[in-house]
């Protein structure tokens, strides 16, 4: 989805954050808080004086804790991962293809659709890291090193977990 479709489905508002930077800080109403309608999920960014960039920044975490938060049903029967799911496994998985691009890591905004993706298939398999790693043709602990390697990730998969009653990954 792309930034103005993500837009158009939120509330923007502006307002005026505290904090240090002194009297640059409250002359402008720069700071920004984007709620998204379908989700009710809101976010927000206070950190430059630029609205601009705090709304880029705002979207951004937007499209974060959607992926944190929203799970869309998979079929398991006849699963193929999309693409984005791709482009965070590690290289070593059995199902990546050569014309996938290179291994995205979590400081990349592409990663939260794969992030998405990879925690609605957790979702489906009850949980199960295993399950979700013969899946994605890797090893347990591949995916666990994944799922390790970003704490909003990890915080994700473990809340997961443990509403199925699975012990946490450390």
């Amino acid at each position: 989805m792309s930034d103005d479709e993500l837009m158009a489905q939120c509330d923007m508002g502006t307002f005026k954050s505290s904090g240090p930077g002194g009297q640059h800080r409250n002359k402008r109403e720069s700071a920004v808080r984007l709620r998204h309608h379908p989700t009710g999920i809101v976010a927000q960014a206070v950190e430059d004086r630029s609205q601009h960039k705090n709304r880029s920044s705002a979207l951004s975490r937007l499209r974060t804790l959607i992926a944190l938060k929203v799970r869309r049903p998979i079929n398991l029967d006849n699963y193929t991962p999309p693409v984005e799911l791709l482009q965070i496994l590690p290289l070593k998985s059995t199902i990546r293809s050569k014309d996938v691009s290179n291994q995205i890591g979590p400081n990349n905004i592409k990663f939260s659709p794969g992030m998405q993706a990879l925690l609605d298939l957790l979702f489906a398999v009850e949980g199960s890291v295993s399950e979700a790693a013969k899946i994605l043709g890797l090893s347990t602990g591949s995916l666990s090193r994944l799922i390790l390697s970003d704490d909003s990730l990890r915080v994700a998969a473990n809340e997961l977990r443990a509403s199925k009653g699975l012990k946490p990954l450390k």
